[in-house]
């Protein structure tokens, strides 16, 4: 008998070297004599009721697009141009050509001719609000429901609420060049289990970093896998509460996955030239919007729950924050306009439109009136702005709501940012006031206190 102050007590690194090693494991083995796997978190779960959508594909424009600009016309801010208000500024109108667009006749500007072309597939809201007029709090306002203080992400909430179809890849999933701002707290879960936080992707080369496996095999890194998930759960137990741990563990699966299916995902070989040129994407190109939303489709297809793009970063000369000259959105907009009417179109060409909900929206708008008459820029302006849904469970080639007639203060229909998010869960089947978390002796909600759906916008 071995005196008890001698009794082998291997760590998960000896164990881990001397099974694999001799490739004693098969996968799913070890699991099965150890007992079974703890509740899945990322598991699909039941919406609250009948959903129009399945999946949501978030479009954000960073910097604050021009509302005033792109989706909200204003004659009568043409016809006033170089007006002085009682508040000294002066009124500036729209360097772009306005058209009525498809049989809807929503106006759109020339900003956008590719997206003008689906009109009547868009539900255009023109009388958004946000409660700051700083980028980071309204960054944070249109992703998390709160301007002032971190909370989860409208994508981990979903995760969340929902999980995911596929346990091969993330349920939620962000394709970002750059840091937008507020970082990754745009995609963070915060309180919410780690494992729901978004994964980003950086386009490129190797968009997700050590997706080629090191191991010999598949069966010896599932064995290895299985082990330290062992060792990891029986950690876990003494600490149920470090949602972190937990994510952690849930993260080695899903990369195990992501290594199985991944490389197949990013892999546009397959993708006709029709396709390619649909999106405006150059074969063999790995960057740019294009990139991002065949990618974006690819990801939903496969069962990714929430996929959002972001276009660019929080470097004020490169993304949508036009303080010195609105034409600097004319190149921005080059950039996404072509590929964002690529997977509309793709979308809806699949039937996969009927049950992806499409949202693009910005974190405040612009001003219409500058401190100079001839003044080429805007300022932020958070008190109205547009955005616009598309697909699932939404009226097609209407617009919803007013801003009052130089674009300054919502007129009509206001849809604030709590608003906005009770009615992308509601298409998604959930209840926005059952979906709760509690932490810290509340109980948290993606909406906070407030949030109404907007039922005109449903079709």
């Amino acid at each position: 008998m071995i005196p008890t102050a001698f009794q082998y007590d291997p760590t998960r690194r000896h164990m881990l070297r001397s099974l694999a090693g001799a490739s004693l494991l098969m996968p799913g083995l070890l699991s099965e004599l150890l007992g079974a796997a703890p509740e899945n978190p990322m598991a699909p779960k039941q919406p609250h009721f009948p959903a129009k959508a399945k999946r949501v594909i978030f479009l954000y424009m960073t910097g604050g697009v021009s509302h005033v600009d792109s989706f909200d016309p204003k004659p009568k801010l043409t016809k006033d141009h170089g007006l002085k208000l009682p508040n000294k500024k002066f009124l500036v109108k729209s360097p772009f050509e306005w058209k009525p667009r498809g049989q809807s006749g929503t106006e759109i500007s020339d900003l956008f001719p590719n997206v003008a072309e689906c009109a009547d597939d868009l539900c255009v809201i023109r009388s958004m609000k946000t409660d700051d007029n700083d980028h980071f709090g309204a960054t944070m306002g249109i992703h998390a429901g709160s301007v002032m203080f971190s909370r989860p992400s409208i994508g981990s909430w979903v995760s969340y609420g929902l999980g995911t179809f596929n346990q091969n890849l993330p349920s939620f999933v962000v394709l970002a060049p750059y840091l937008p701002y507020a970082g990754g707290q745009v995609w963070g879960s915060d309180f919410l289990p780690a494992s729901h936080q978004g994964v980003r992707i950086v386009p490129g080369g190797e968009p997700i970093p050590n997706m080629t496996r090191r191991a010999e095999s598949p069966e010896i890194q599932r064995g290895e896998l299985d082990l330290l998930a062992e060792f990891n759960r029986r950690h876990l137990a003494g600490r149920p509460s470090d949602s972190s741990l937990a994510g952690r563990i849930k993260s080695l699966e899903t990369a195990f996955g992501m290594q199985q299916e991944a490389p197949e995902v990013f892999d546009l070989s397959k993708e006709t030239d029709a396709t390619h040129k649909m999106y405006g994407l150059e074969r063999g190109s790995t960057a740019g919007f294009a990139w991002q939303c065949l990618m974006a489709r690819r990801l939903a297809e496969r069962g990714v729950r929430f996929i959002e793009l972001i276009d660019s970063g929080s470097d004020l000369n490169k993304n949508w924050d036009a303080h010195f000259d609105i034409m600097t959105h004319v190149k921005l907009a080059e950039n996404v306009d072509k590929p964002i009417a690529g997977l509309l179109r793709d979308l809806k060409s699949r039937g996969m439109l009927e049950d992806t909900l499409v949202v693009w929206t910005t974190e405040f708008g612009r001003t219409s009136f500058l401190e100079k008459a001839d003044g080429k820029g805007r300022e932020h302006h958070n008190k109205v702005f547009s955005t616009w849904l598309a697909g699932a469970g939404v009226k097609k080639g209407i617009t919803y709501g007013e801003s009052d007639e130089y674009g300054i203060e919502v007129a009509k229909d206001m849809v604030h940012f709590h608003d906005f998010h009770a009615t992308l869960l509601h298409l998604l089947g959930i209840d926005h006031k059952r979906l709760t978390y509690r932490f810290a002796g509340r109980d948290f909600r993606l909406t906070d206190v407030a949030g109404q759906v907007v039922q005109g916008v449903l079709g």
